[in-house]
């Protein structure tokens, strides 16, 4: 085991760019995984790696070494796949990520429930609003708000999610309250914005079809909480999941605007990369997130 271990390592590692962050993928510290990357070394008597100002780089025999070593460690995964399959006792690590808001309020709560149900796994659950490279980042599961931009992954449609525009109503007294869509751009929008983030605009539902409005602010963050937070302040107008508001809503310390022209739903999923075979533990947990969260997007 200590060498397939090691081949694990060197994969992700290469797939990383670093020690340190193969490591800690792997749950191991630095020295550990170095000296798993130094194994292999001796073990063929070629140096796998070479260091950039930047990062590791496999050589040419590293990177040959690579493409079978990586091969070898799907292979075997999916055969575990199969006999946790025959078993009904999955096992192993299991890979997530969500954004932020979503992670913290709908997924991470669920995750000791599902671990109770089936103690042979380990949830590894990383939330970010950033765009995630499920591939290279080695992400079984990925649950967004939106809609799916690569074809290379699968997708699962598991519920519709009404959003919302919500301000305080502090902020609309002295600021107006918007009666139409084209008065937003009068307003202090506050977006969620990062590279290559999708909200430089909001689309929002008419009578006349959906509408994309051009909107802006004077400060936006690649934080969803953050942007709630703002809105609480009584800085603008934001743009949320209506379950995420809900609590302010019901109390009054937000109150929805342009109540006639909400914001078009967005759609909550799972995104999967495409596996000949793909790990039981996998399907259990997408299964097991949408039956915990239906009705939540009422």
């Amino acid at each position: 085991m200590p060498y397939l271990e090691s081949l694990r390592v060197f994969v992700r590692v290469v797939e990383l760019g670093s020690i340190t962050a193969g490591g800690r993928d792997l749950r191991m510290s630095p020295a550990v995984a170095s000296n798993r990357i130094k194994d292999l070394e001796t073990r063929y008597g070629v140096r796998l790696l070479n260091r950039t100002t930047r990062k590791l780089v496999p050589t040419e025999v590293g990177r040959a070494f690579y493409d079978n070593a990586r091969r070898v460690i799907e292979t075997l995964d999916e055969a575990e796949a199969v006999v946790s399959g025959f078993s009904g006792m999955p096992h192993g690590a299991l890979r997530v990520t969500a954004p932020l808001g979503l992670g913290r309020r709908l997924i991470a709560p669920l995750v000791p429930k599902f671990c109770d149900e089936y103690p042979g796994v380990e949830v590894r659950l990383r939330l970010s609003d950033r765009n995630v490279d499920i591939i290279a980042d080695g992400i079984d599961l990925a649950f967004f708000l939106g809609e799916p931009q690569d074809s290379a992954l699968k997708w699962r449609r598991i519920a519709e999610c009404r959003r919302v525009l919500v301000a305080t109503p502090a902020y609309l007294e002295q600021h107006g309250r918007p009666e139409r869509p084209e008065d937003l751009t009068a307003h202090n929008c506050l977006l969620l914005r990062y590279p290559r983030s999708p909200e430089y605009y909001w689309v929002l539902q008419t009578p006349e079809g959906p509408q994309k409005m051009l909107v802006n602010g004077k400060f936006d963050a690649d934080d969803g909480d953050v942007l709630s937070a703002w809105a609480l302040g009584g800085r603008g107008i934001v743009n949320r999941p209506r379950y995420e508001v809900a609590e302010h809503l019901a109390s009054g310390r937000l109150v929805e605007v342009l109540p006639e022209y909400p914001p078009t739903p967005s759609q909550f999923g799972v995104l999967t990369p495409h596996r000949r075979l793909q790990d039981p533990k996998v399907r259990l947990f997408a299964d097991f997130i949408a039956r915990e969260v239906r009705g939540m997007f009422a």
